[in-house]
């Protein structure tokens, strides 16, 4: 069973952040699964390093498009994409030193954020970004 089910209320009528932001969605239920299934650290490590590498991917495009609309949110934003991007980041270091594993509340974490911040953030710019 997947962690978080697409739905189109997620969608922000944007194509190109619509196919981000499913991919994400994607990263996740393949990191989860994976988890589930009990897969070696290498396996896991692959994985929620592709996960990082996309997002950072993610944040770029849509901080580009924010710019050059210039949405009047796009500071807080950007704050909210950064303290994502370190918190990961950390995650990924202690996973890879053996201080840390990938537990269900991780995963929650991780679903939470991405749901809350599309339906909370990305929701904002709605119609306003190309």
């Amino acid at each position: 069973m997947e962690l978080i089910s697409w739905s189109e209320k997620y969608s922000v009528n944007n194509n190109l952040i619509d196919s981000q932001h499913k991919k994400l969605v994607g990263l996740i239920n393949q990191l989860h699964a994976a988890m589930k299934e009990s897969k070696g650290k290498e396996i896991l490590q692959k994985i929620l390093g592709e996960l990082i590498l996309y997002t950072k991917d993610h944040f770029s495009t849509e901080e580009r498009m924010m710019s050059a609309a210039k949405f009047p949110g796009f500071a807080e934003h950007k704050k909210e994409h950064d303290g994502l991007t370190a918190k990961v980041l950390d995650l990924q270091k202690k996973y890879g030193e053996g201080s840390s594993s990938l537990t269900i509340d991780i995963m929650n974490f991780l679903k939470s954020w991405l749901i809350n911040h599309i339906e909370g953030t990305d929701k904002k710019y709605k119609g306003r970004i190309n």
